[in-house]
């Protein structure tokens, strides 16, 4: 399948991605974006591997999440052949707010 990332999921890798790199330097980000591209290289080849986003099951699409690291996830849906990521969660923030930021941008 192809994967498609959201402006919104591409904005948070790059906010994430730039405080890794000013707190911990340049080997934590790299880290970080090998991560990322793992977790999408999985979604590429087995899209249904992330469990069914329970803080989103009410939505109109059936969000699937996919574990990062300990502080993050990729949310993501399928629609026909395409994984359309559209955020990149980071655990530590309070889950409605981004539940609601989610919502409100689809």
């Amino acid at each position: 399948m192809k994967v498609l990332w959201s402006e919104q999921a591409k904005d948070e890798v790059r906010h994430i991605s730039d405080y890794i790199l000013k707190e911990f330097g340049k080997k934590s980000r790299q880290n970080f974006m090998q991560e990322i591209r793992h977790a999408a290289t999985l979604l590429e080849t087995s899209p249904n591997i992330g469990p069914i986003e329970q803080l989103l099951e009410n939505a109109p699409v059936l969000y699937r999440s996919i574990v990062v690291n300990r502080l993050s996830k990729i949310v993501y849906y399928i629609h026909n052949d395409i994984v359309e990521i559209v955020a990149l969660w980071d655990t530590r923030q309070e889950p409605n707010l981004l539940k609601n930021n989610i919502l409100t941008k689809q």
